[in-house]
């Protein structure tokens, strides 16, 4: 049997109809730049989130580089102020605080969790403080509410990037309506996913919101008039049209996700595999179910060689790249364990029953006397 690890075709094909019906208007509407299409659903995903304002953008990283742009021109950042981020998240977020001549200070994730803490992040304040940036990372939300008031303590913004956690919730408060503003990517691996790269804003500040929208049309709010050094970061029209029709059923898939989760927890009893920490069922959406080994070669060989395909979220640390080398002298023991330990299973919303009772099996028999193949 064999058990890929994301199925983006089957995925999309359960929506085949729409999505053609839905490519086809927009081809038909001759509107292919900021259309009808990208409003409808920028309203439609702020109603979702439970946000006033939703803004499109090309993608995730330019959602989150727009937003740190825009408090920019508010007067609310300058170039040297740092931003508090995760040592454990996809470069993105910290590109985005880079390409705003910001400055990124790693703070260390719970290791059983993966999140950070109002109290990592305490630790971490300085006076040229400005910005938290909490990732709910592979689908579960940080929690907020203690952050929040540690943020409002000390007077800094918070951008959620929640390009992993889209319908993740805290007391039915949604990812995206906790912060100033909310980044989203719809990547098409994202639990709502587009049929290529795609992002938004999501926000309750209307100004922001205005600057956001007119950054991403070249920083212009009347044609050929522009106001700012923007972007060229807009939500094209085809996507729009896809997320659309994907949203109505994103609930869905959360809950086949919340489903298929629920037997890894309950049915995966091999003590050489540490499974997830779910702090409680609405916070999480299960975007990737990352267990974590300190025998993830020999696993991750023994997974494959039995036809399942895993990844790895993420093998090296933004600190621990090239691109930011002159960050490699920081000590994060957590995150520098995480990158080496974590293994991503499958959580497909296509997965059958016979597939996923396969991933299990194969994760239980896993063991000491079998690892030495992988050697």
């Amino acid at each position: 049997m064999k058990v890929p690890f994301l199925n983006l075709k089957a995925i999309n094909q359960r929506y085949e109809t729409e999505l053609l019906a839905a490519c086809e208007r927009v081809i038909k509407s001759g509107w292919y730049i900021q259309s009808s299409e990208v409003s409808s659903f920028e309203q439609a995903f702020a109603e979702f989130c439970g946000t006033n304002y939703c803004v499109g953008a090309a993608n995730g990283l330019d959602a989150l580089r727009m937003t740190l742009a825009a408090w920019k021109v508010l007067g609310l950042l300058k170039d040297g102020d740092e931003v508090i981020v995760p040592g454990n998240t996809f470069i993105a977020t910290v590109l985005a605080v880079t390409d705003s001549n910001l400055v990124p200070v790693f703070v260390e994730p719970d290791p059983d969790s993966y999140l950070i803490t109002a109290a990592t992040v305490q630790e971490a304040i300085t006076e040229k403080s400005r910005v938290i940036i909490p990732v709910h990372l592979y689908g579960q939300l940080v929690d907020m509410p203690p952050l929040l008031t540690l943020a409002k303590q000390h007077n800094l913004l918070v951008l959620e990037d929640a390009a992993q956690a889209h319908g993740a919730a805290i007391q039915s408060k949604l990812a995206g309506n906790w912060g100033h503003a909310a980044a989203f990517s719809f990547y098409p691996g994202k639990n709502l996913g587009a049929l290529g790269d795609a992002g938004a804003v999501t926000t309750n500040d209307l100004k922001l919101a205005e600057i956001i929208h007119a950054l991403g049309n070249y920083g212009s709010e009347q044609k050929y008039i522009h106001k700012y050094q923007g972007f060229n970061s807009r939500l094209d029209p085809i996507q729009a049209a896809m997320l659309g029709v994907k949203l109505a059923r994103l609930n869905d898939d959360i809950r086949i996700r919340r489903k298929i989760a629920q037997r890894y927890l309950a049915e995966i009893k091999n003590p050489l595999i540490r499974l997830p920490e779910c702090l409680d069922v609405e916070r999480h959406v299960w975007h990737l179910f990352v267990i974590k080994t300190d025998h993830r070669t020999k696993l991750q060989g023994w997974l494959a060689d039995n036809n399942v395909e895993t990844m790895i979220h993420y093998p090296c640390a933004p600190h621990k790249q090239g691109a930011y080398s002159k960050y490699a002298h920081l000590s994060l023991p957590i995150t520098e364990l995480l990158q080496y330990q974590v293994l991503s299973l499958p959580i497909d919303p296509t997965l059958s029953v016979e597939q996923l009772t396969w991933v299990i099996a194969q994760c239980n028999i896993f063991s000491a006397d079998v690892e030495g193949l992988y050697d």
